[in-house]
């Protein structure tokens, strides 16, 4: 009696919980019974034999070529192989003597017939894998131009089944939005982020803590801005989804991993870091701690002596944060001034400009698609610039939305103005990370000159200053036309100020303790 092998395969585990491997098995003992052979050991595997390097096939090889077995019974050819080249490992053992057998298969593998008939179907069986690959490809690439991602939802997101979008998972997904946020406002390393997102809680699909990997994944997926990249083929397009961030807030990622903003974390992680440069020389003002103070020096060698105390940065931001008071008429008559000049636009030209936009951008497109066909740039070159041209479509599909919403914006004027002007009583009190989102989003051009400290506030908070000089000045004297014309300028940048994001961000720090 014949001692032999027995191998039975599926191509997914899924399947190798039903019948099919059970019913692999009895045809092979039928078959073994009736041929006189003893199988001495069974050889399980539950992966596709579309492409070579299957452990447990390997492995049986190796053994049979030690001659543990006089030979392998198999279900049929499909179940051994569906590539050329472990069917060619499979030839090389009949030809060194090692039996082969089908069980529900009549073919005699010794027999330049049989070895025929067995090698056409081996190619059949090939050429079913290629169709049904192409097939499947064709299927993802058609959901991919439908803005649909087709596989497995990013940490973040929920699947939906086939042919839906993915939506944000109400429990993971606002966790990810601060993973992001955070990173973009320089703060963290890739390292402090993977330990304050275990310390919040953040999971992996298996109920553990993010690798470092995937936290590198996660900062560097397009996906979370709205655009669907496929890793392998570096192919880029628009999806459909709900973005968890802007791309503005992607870019900035993008800036802070490749080094352009500047270093992440320091050991003391002071308040105002990297935020003030030398007026002499444009090199950063470095923190240390000396004597119970800490003194932001500039460290370029050629610069003469340049060191400020922590207390004297936040004096002069007090003092810039001071000018914006506003009495309370004050207030009034730059919100009934920008109520009423909203009232008596008929055709914003805002929103006619991004509609421009939008069509130069898809003209771009198409263009870059036609280089494409015509082979003036290479495959790799139009995944790059695709990538870019969907991101920029992404952030103007936001500046679209924001026109929309700026159209009725005028009755939260009132409340950009209230809230700006406790910003300065808000910033004595507040922590030091506080203090420093609110110094790098009012302020701008930090330097400092010996003991002098020179900033300015940014043009969000401007806007309000420059309104309500203009509105005086019209008060003040007749309303001339170019008085009227340079009031409206002013009230669309004060309008413009009271939704922006810069102000939102500000808004929901000061939020956090309406008690002061």
């Amino acid at each position: 009696m014949k001692k032999c092998f027995g191998y039975v395969r599926v191509s997914t585990v899924k399947q190798g919980e039903g019948v099919s491997l059970e019913a692999q098995r009895d045809a092979i003992i039928a078959f073994a019974e009736r041929s006189d052979i003893s199988i001495t050991k069974w050889f399980e595997e539950k992966v596709t034999a579309a492409k070579s390097g299957r452990p447990v096939f390997n492995a049986m090889l190796r053994e049979l070529r030690k001659r543990r077995a006089d030979g392998v019974v198999m279900h049929k050819i499909d179940r051994s192989a569906r590539n050329f080249a472990d069917w060619a490992k499979i030839g090389e053992l009949s030809d060194a003597g090692v039996d082969v057998h089908f069980a529900a298969e009549n073919i005699d593998f010794r027999s330049r017939g049989g070895r025929l008939t067995a090698d056409i179907q081996a190619v059949i069986a090939a050429d079913y894998i290629r169709n049904l690959r192409d097939e499947t490809i064709k299927g993802l690439y058609g959901r991919l131009k439908q803005g649909i991602y087709p596989f497995k939802a990013p940490i973040g997101y929920l699947d939906n089944g086939g042919g839906k979008a993915k939506t944000i998972d109400p429990v993971r997904g606002p966790l990810v939005k601060h993973a992001l946020e955070l990173y973009a406002g320089g703060q963290h390393s890739i390292r402090t982020l993977q330990a304050e997102l275990d310390r919040l809680g953040l999971r992996n699909d298996n109920g553990k803590p993010l690798s470092k990997g995937a936290v590198e994944t996660l900062l560097r997926n397009p996906f979370y801005a709205g655009v669907i990249r496929i890793g392998r083929s570096g192919q880029t397009f628009k999806g459909i989804h709900e973005p968890l961030v802007s791309v503005a807030i992607y870019q900035t990622i993008q800036d802070v991993k490749d080094g352009k903003a500047g270093k992440k974390v320091t050991r003391h992680n002071h308040t105002y870091r990297g935020l003030f440069r030398c007026r002499r020389c444009d090199w950063s003002m470095i923190p240390e701690r000396q004597k119970g103070h800490v003194y932001y020096r500039c460290q370029q060698p050629d610069c003469p002596s340049n060191c400020i105390r922590e207390e004297a940065l936040e004096e002069a931001v007090s003092t810039i944060l001071r000018q914006f008071v506003f009495p309370e008429n004050a207030i009034a008559a730059m919100t009934a001034a920008a109520e009423r000049w909203v009232t008596k636009l008929s055709n914003p030209t805002d929103r006619q400009a991004l509609t421009l936009q939008q069509r130069k951008l898809e003209s771009r497109m198409d263009g870059l698609t036609d280089a494409l066909l015509d082979r003036l740039i290479d495959k790799d070159t139009f995944n790059r610039r695709k990538e870019t041209l969907l991101l920029e479509q992404a952030e103007l599909h936001e500046k679209m939305v924001e026109a929309d919403r700026q159209a009725v914006s005028p009755p939260q004027v009132k409340s950009f103005l209230e809230r700006i002007k406790s910003l300065a009583e808000h910033y004595v009190f507040a922590p030091p990370n506080e203090k420093r989102q609110i110094v790098e989003i009012a302020t701008s051009n930090r330097t400092v000159f010996g003991k002098n400290v020179h900033l300015e506030p940014s043009n969000w908070l401007r806007a309000a200053q420059d309104a309500l000089t203009v509105l005086e000045c019209a008060h003040s004297r007749d309303n001339s036309r170019r008085t009227g014309k340079l009031q409206a300028e002013q009230l669309r940048a004060l309008v413009t100020a009271a939704t922006s994001a810069e102000f939102e961000q500000i808004s929901v720090t000061v939020n956090r303790h309406p008690e002061r």
